[in-house]
């Protein structure tokens, strides 16, 4: 038996980790429907009405996700990578990040991302995990929008990725 550096030997953590990550998921999806969980709801209930139920659950979704990845890097460090990487070797890309870039045009790249999905989900009443949600109550609104997601992350990823990093090296940035 293959004996990982952590809790789990590797064989066995090859099947629970992807189990336990089912269990959760589920469990979370769970929640958020009953909840009427939306991150960008939160935000604006926060803003607006100055209502923190939503943003607590967002806090506790990020704050979950934290401890859960920090359990399964003890469980399973050869599986996870370390999770601590970024204290060992400084800011430097995520080990395995495509297109060898600066730490400078990562950032760049994420932010972009992370404002144009903020503002579809403005421009929809919700997050991407809260159309998905919907989709599942049957929304058929929702269900071309999770359609349009799946569609529109493969363009990015095959095209509009690629033009970006082509800019970013252009001007030097990358």
């Amino acid at each position: 038996m293959a004996a990982a550096a952590g809790w789990l030997a590797k064989n066995v953590a090859v099947i629970a980790v992807p189990i336990v990550t089912l269990i959760f998921g589920l469990f979370i999806g769970w929640l958020a429907q009953r909840s009427g969980f939306c991150s960008i709801g939160g935000f604006r209930d926060f803003f607006i009405f100055r209502h923190t139920r939503l943003l607590y659950g967002y806090l506790a979704l990020i704050s979950g996700a934290f401890i859960g990845y920090l359990v399964f890097s003890l469980l399973t460090p050869s599986a996870l990578g370390g999770f601590f990487w970024v204290l060992h070797n400084g800011l430097i890309p995520v080990p395995g990040a495509p297109a060898n870039l600066s730490v400078a045009a990562y950032i760049i790249l994420a932010i972009v991302g992370g404002i144009a999905v903020g503002l579809i989900g403005l421009l929809l009443g919700g997050c991407p995990l809260r159309q998905v949600v919907m989709t599942s109550e049957g929304n058929m609104k929702s269900l071309v929008f999770v359609i349009g997601m799946c569609a529109g992350s493969v363009i990015y990823a095959a095209w509009i990725s690629g033009v970006g990093v082509a800019i970013l090296k252009g001007l030097g940035i990358a």
